[in-house]
């Protein structure tokens, strides 16, 4: 009975430090492709170094030509626009 109940609790435990590598996976893959990197390296990043990979994409410069730079230019000409008149 006590062998049950040590592996369901190693279970959930695997089960949520699973999720939150997948979770890091996923946020690191899409940062590297907002950033014009691409999404392949940012979800081997994210797998191979788990939250930390996340992490490090939110310091890597965005490419000049990227959808993260389009959206700063963007976000930057509305507030001299909304300035301006």
């Amino acid at each position: 009975m006590t062998a049950h109940l040590v592996l369901a609790a190693v279970g959930v435990k695997a089960f949520y430090l699973l999720m939150v590598w997948l979770a890091s996976a996923i946020a690191a893959a899409e940062l590297s492709k907002r950033k014009g990197y691409g999404e392949k390296w940012g979800l081997g990043t994210g797998l191979l170094l788990s939250l930390i990979g996340a992490i490090i994409w939110i310091f890597v410069p965005p490419k000049p030509d990227s959808p993260w730079r389009q959206r700063q230019q963007r976000k930057q000409a509305a507030e001299q626009a909304a300035h301006q008149s």
